[in-house]
């Protein structure tokens, strides 16, 4: 069987680009690029990043066929898709499956974008010619109960987006092994990203106590403390940051997030202290110092 990974970014269009300058696909992929109406029976409404571990049908493109897979995870890659081939709908009503090559499947690595997919019942899989959980999907779990793999689901659902779905597997990490290598971070930024401060904030103060050094702990500790509304903790966060953070870019984002609040709250005294502190830190032609300037003529 022949596996070609690919990456999709951002439509239908990139999709058929890559497949065809790649591995040189027939023209079917086209439909890819050119959906124009949905099959009866399938709702074309799920996201890829809702779609882990199912089978899928993209829209029909213009001679009534149909692109279809099964998205899963891969550790190393993220979010990919199986891509199977394309299938009609017979007389009977029955899908048919046109292979999407003669040697094999093609793997094609997903990005969280617009595309809206549905997902295939386990009949239709099955008329697809098709176990409904695959054979080969056991390779990917092999370590599903794993901490690191509970961090690296974690970290991947944070980064579509997707941080209540991170929760999962990143609350469940943290109950057995707290201090696992990046587990304390990606928890704490789905705890910032859902709004969920206090508990944020509890996650990243003990973190700080065992790795005072890390950067990133600091940043998500002051943009916790500033939208709880109290600044001097947030004033607290982002000076041990600059003490203990060795990396001068990592400083100047800390101190400007603490900056341009106090530049939101016209509060020009704090504001001129962060100001300074920022600049400092951050290179004389980054966006950074660049905002500061305008945002000082703002002040005046």
């Amino acid at each position: 069987m022949i596996n070609v990974l690919i990456t999709i970014k951002l439509s239908y269009i990139q999709v058929m680009k890559h497949l065809i300058m790649k591995i040189s696909l027939t023209p079917l992929l086209l439909f890819f690029a050119n959906a124009l109406y949905a099959q009866p029976g399938l709702e074309f409404n799920k996201r890829f990043v809702e779609s882990e571990d199912r089978w899928v049908a993209f829209a029909m493109g213009k001679d009534s066929t149909q692109p279809y897979g099964f998205i899963y995870i891969d550790a190393q890659a993220g979010l990919t898709l199986q891509y199977e081939g394309n299938f009609t709908v017979g007389p009977d009503g029955k899908f048919i499956s046109k292979k999407a090559t003669e040697n094999g499947s093609v793997k094609i690595r997903l990005e969280p974008n617009t595309v809206k997919v549905a997902f295939l019942p386990e009949h239709r899989v099955k008329e697809l010619g098709h176990e409904w959980v695959p054979d080969w999907l056991s390779i990917y779990k092999q370590t599903s109960d794993t901490i690191g793999r509970m961090v690296r689901w974690g970290y991947f659902y944070n980064h579509w987006g997707e941080s209540a779905k991170a929760l999962a597997y990143l609350e469940k990490a943290y109950t057995l092994e707290p201090t696992k290598e990046g587990l304390e971070f990606e928890l704490a930024y789905a705890y910032n990203a859902l709004s969920r401060f206090n508990e944020a904030i509890a996650v990243l103060e003990k973190a700080i106590q065992h790795k005072p050094a890390e950067c990133l702990y600091y940043k998500e500790l002051s943009y916790a403390q500033i939208h709880v509304n109290n600044m001097k903790k947030a004033d607290e966060a982002t000076r041990n940051g600059v003490q203990h953070c060795e990396d001068k870019k990592m400083k100047a984002e800390i101190c400007y997030n603490l900056t341009y609040t106090y530049y939101k709250n016209k509060d020009k005294a704090n504001f001129s202290i962060w100001a300074a502190e920022t600049k400092k830190w951050a290179e004389a032609e980054s966006v950074f110092t660049k905002n500061i300037g305008l945002m000082e003529k703002q002040l005046q």
